[in-house]
């Protein structure tokens, strides 16, 4: 019987996590190796070095919190509204996130970019799929394109920022505030 090799997706989740934990100085090929519990050389079977899995970290990111997202929600159908409000829900349940989809690999990748030009290109590919599919819902009932990119950017600065704001909101949970800004946005 042959030896079970560790799946380069699993190489490439792990990377993710300690991406999101310690930005791209944690994606080490050996303390990867030690928290999957294998030898390092089953990396090199999958990537020819550690750029080549910072490199698929990234196209799975993309991929997964953007074309995977969008297919998720155009899938069931709907209108606009019911749209957005299923793309709403399908980013706030951290129970469905994956290391890639994390809001924190999300804000590790922003925090990356800002030192890799790269790593800035691809995000903003990213940001500007994203806020375009955004857009697009928002203009099947919004007919000023003010409107559509205002209440694009807030729906999106909300994703990005809410996580990291330490606010107390009051007689509000931020439960309910959440809903209170998707009934607004969603007028």
């Amino acid at each position: 019987m042959g030896v079970t090799r560790t799946p380069r997706s699993t190489w490439i989740e792990e990377g993710l996590r300690a991406l999101a934990a310690g930005g791209p100085e944690a994606v080490r090929i050996e303390p990867l190796a030690h928290a999957l519990g294998v030898s390092k050389g089953g990396f090199y079977g999958h990537f020819a070095n550690r750029d080549a899995l910072l490199t698929e970290m990234l196209d799975v990111w993309e991929r997964d919190g953007t074309e995977v997202v969008i297919a998720r929600v155009e899938n069931r159908g709907g209108d606009a509204r019911t749209k957005l409000a299923r793309l709403f829900g399908i980013v706030a349940v951290r129970s469905e996130e994956t290391s890639a989809t994390s809001i924190a690999a999300d804000l590790a990748i922003r925090d990356w970019a800002r030192r890799d030009e790269a790593v800035a290109a691809r995000l903003r590919r990213v940001d500007n799929k994203r806020m375009e599919y955004l857009r697009t819902l928002y203009r099947e009932f919004c007919p000023d394109e003010a409107d559509v990119e205002a209440r694009s950017t807030i729906a999106y600065a909300l994703r990005i920022a809410y996580h990291s704001m330490a606010v107390d909101h009051g007689a509000y949970t931020r439960d309910e505030v959440m809903e209170l800004i998707k009934v607004r946005l969603h007028a």
